[in-house]
């Protein structure tokens, strides 16, 4: 069920950065809930989450809309590789 979500992540953080094969994502899936962790470099890791944190909160807001049409809860989280 998650690879929707898991498909839609990968794609616009490698779309944001400048080596795509840089970052990586790990799914948790709790039920009602999925949590993932996009793991990117550090000097990668300011473009995705943008100025602000404008970008990242973007990537969330469109995750937990599509989360939300399922039923589901998603959450994103961005760590260092």
């Amino acid at each position: 069920m998650g690879e929707d979500f898991k498909g839609l992540v990968m794609f616009l953080a490698r779309s944001l950065v400048d080596d795509p094969e840089a970052v990586s994502l790990v799914e948790e899936d709790e039920g009602q809930r999925i949590l993932y962790q996009l793991k990117v470099t550090e000097s990668e890791k300011g473009k995705i989450i943008g100025k602000g944190g404008r970008t990242a909160r973007a990537l969330r807001v469109l995750l937990g809309a599509a989360a939300a049409k399922k039923g589901l809860r998603v959450d994103l989280e961005i760590i260092d590789a």
